[in-house]
């Protein structure tokens, strides 16, 4: 029999859908995935069915696409199915067949959600898997959140069989007779999850015959545990991160003080995808010379005398160069905007944020662009030409933020201003002057 109520239970329990909502099941042919099916037709849930052809087992490959088209058609749903070269994609990406499949599926699934107006997809994961998970996730390195396996539910990707076992789904494929197809790379070696599937959880099985109620319980722990810490990294984020317009900034000072220091860094870089290899390197380096940097898959952080700065890596190209016009009043550059306004009063004040420009020494068209090697002006108040790397060094610029400081070029080639920090001496107002240009800067 079908364990229809446990089924309605665990929907009920976890908030997964309601009766209104349809789901988009993605639907192998396995056993797992035809099990979910038979639960949602007999439950009577709204639902159709997805499957992939990875082209990837030959005969086989369109035997499994043939059987799930005939389930959904003896089930009377929609039946949806896309064909990828998963192998090429995988080559062009440089990473694994499975990653590639992986990516492939999941954003086929969601492109079909939205084309289709499903509410959700629906993914036949079990406990066996959670276990599996975990176990890999331990195997390979993980921090407190890879202990609490696969979620329920995770934004519109649920996980309906959460509540069996594999020897449960075996035993309802057994007494109801469904049909299903064997996937032979299930049987492989050649992958981890299968040699722990087929060696590890079978021993672990031995041990303890109630591993899935265990591993359960122990998920619900780590589950807690990681809410714990959260709320303490939380807390810690706001005392130790300093959110600016050009990056995070954490203290040195700060970061010397956590304790565990290892673990509570780990979480507060884990955010930004850095390893907790790379945490390690960095742990091992804040002695050494500032400007020494590390890199995750989507930031770059930096140590800068007594801070660490973290920035998109996306951000460390150079500014685009932008052409200035006499009637132009704002030019947008990197997260920044310099507004362009004209005084008939003749006046100055001290702000680094704005420039004061006698409008009679300009030839337009102005160029503003970022700081290049060799770059050197005259500082406000001097006489001799200075370079611009040794204001940088001067006013303590982090290495990040160097070249997203926008320089405003003259049309004869000279330095006007280095924004937010000083304008060129030669370019001041002056008694002779006659009309005033007024430059400011502000981030977006």
């Amino acid at each position: 029999m079908l364990p229809l109520e446990s089924f309605h239970n665990y929907i009920k329990q976890h908030s997964l859908f309601n009766k209104d909502n349809s789901i988009l099941l993605t639907v192998s042919g396995g056993r797992d995935s035809v099990v979910m099916a038979h639960l949602f037709k007999h439950a009577g849930y709204q639902f159709g069915i997805a499957h992939c052809n990875f082209a990837l087992r030959g005969e086989e490959s369109l035997r499994d696409e043939h059987f799930v088209s005939a389930l959904a058609a003896r089930m009377e749903v929609p039946f949806y199915v896309t064909h990828f070269n998963t192998k090429a994609y995988a080559a062009a990406e440089k990473i694994s067949t499975q990653m590639a499949a992986r990516e492939l599926r999941y954003r086929w699934f969601e492109e079909l959600r939205q084309k289709e107006g499903y509410d959700y997809i629906a993914v036949a994961h079990h406990q066996g898997d959670v276990i599996e998970t975990l176990l890999l996730n331990l195997i390979r390195g993980t921090g407190i959140a890879g202990l609490h396996g696969i979620l329920p539910k995770r934004k519109l990707v649920l996980r309906p069989l959460l509540f069996l076992s594999r020897p449960d789904i075996d035993k309802i494929i057994a007494e109801e007779e469904m049909e299903f197809v064997e996937d032979s790379s299930n049987e492989s070696s050649n992958y981890a999850r299968n040699k722990l599937r087929h060696g590890v959880v079978p021993l672990m099985r031995e041990i303890n015959p109630n591993l899935e109620h265990t591993f359960e319980q122990n998920i619900q722990r780590f589950a807690e545990t990681e809410l714990v810490l959260q709320q303490v990294i939380d807390g810690l984020r706001k005392d130790i991160c300093e959110e600016r317009p050009d990056g995070v900034y954490l203290s040195l000072e700060k970061v010397a003080g956590l304790h565990p220091q290892r673990l509570l860094l780990f979480e507060l870089l884990r955010v930004y995808n850095f390893t907790a290899t790379v945490v390690d390197e960095v742990l091992h380096s804040l002695s050494k010379l500032s400007g020494t940097t590390f890199n995750s898959a989507s930031h770059r952080l930096t140590i800068n005398r007594d801070q660490l700065i973290i920035t998109r890596l996306e951000d460390h190209g150079v500014l685009p160069l932008k052409m200035v016009h006499p009637a132009d009043t704002i030019i947008v550059i990197g997260n920044q905007q310099i507004s362009i306004s004209y005084s008939d009063r003749v006046f100055y004040e001290k702000d680094n944020a704005r420039a004061f420009v006698d409008a009679d020494q300009l030839i337009f068209p102005l160029v503003l662009r970022s700081w290049q090697e060799g770059d050197r002006f005259m500082p406000l108040g001097m006489t001799m030409q200075k370079k611009v790397s040794d204001l940088f060094t001067n006013e303590k610029v982090p290495l990040p933020q160097k070249r997203h400081i926008p320089i405003l070029v003259n049309g004869n080639g000279d330095i006007v201003w280095v924004a937010g920090l000083r304008q060129d001496n030669r370019y001041k107002v002056t008694a002779t002057t006659k009309k005033v240009v007024i430059f400011e800067q502000k981030f977006n």
